[in-house]
């Protein structure tokens, strides 16, 4: 199709056909998440289950790609939603507009193939590390502060989360910009789609942490 001819180079026709067939949920549609929708849409991943409870806000304008100054104060599953189908129709988009917690997760990400942590609480990140340990699903971690981006792929049976979370609202105390969720969330979905096909090396068992500020790309062994 033309919609995917520029992926061909790197995906061929039977792995297009893979993504067309996969579910990734991507939990949180701030700054990280948005970028996600976009980009697994544009990609060709089938379906995607989009989970936030919040609507869009005026401190959303500076890094969310989905928000705008016609959308706020609206469900950002919602909008996320309507950005995916005006990109790709054949992309099946599911909206939960709902909080995550212990009592929901299981429900929310069972069947999945991925779940996407575009989350910004690390009580709520940890929670569904847990989920989908027991689900038997991967987990693409995310998560940035100021000029920080850090991403690390969770195998079930893997618990990092309480080894590189030493203090809460990291996000909050170092700032929020534009390009720093744009650079994490990339990497996250290259991430996804290589676990999707099968593809290359994922960063299992170790966190990526990219300083912008100083140009410096250091992978650790978790």
């Amino acid at each position: 199709m033309d919609r995917y001819s520029r992926n061909k180079k790197m995906i061929s026709t039977h792995e297009q056909k893979k993504l067309s067939e996969s579910t990734v949920v991507i939990l949180g549609m701030g700054g990280l998440g948005g970028y996600a929708v976009e980009m697994l849409t544009r990609i060709g991943v089938g379906k995607l289950i989009l989970v936030d409870f919040d609507k869009f806000e005026m401190s959303n304008l500076n890094r969310q790609i989905i928000s705008t100054e016609d959308n706020l104060g609206i469900s950002k599953v919602e909008e996320g939603k309507k950005r995916a189908e005006t990109i790709n129709p054949e992309t099946e988009v599911m909206a939960i507009n709902r909080k995550i917690s212990s009592h929901n997760i299981d429900a929310i990400i069972k069947g999945a193939d991925i779940v996407v942590d575009a989350l910004d609480s690390p009580g709520l990140k940890k929670i569904v590390e847990l989920s989908c340990d027991k689900n038997n699903i991967p987990m693409v971690h995310g998560a940035i502060g100021g000029w920080i981006a850090q991403v690390a792929v969770i195998m079930p049976g893997d618990f990092i989360l309480d080894k590189i979370y030493k203090e809460d609202d990291l996000e909050n105390k170092m700032g929020n910009p534009s390009f720093t969720p744009a650079l994490a969330a990339s990497i996250q979905v290259g991430e996804v789609i290589k676990l999707l096909l099968n593809k290359g090396e994922v960063l299992n068992n170790e966190v990526l942490y990219i300083d912008l500020e100083y140009n410096s790309f250091t992978r650790l062994k978790v």
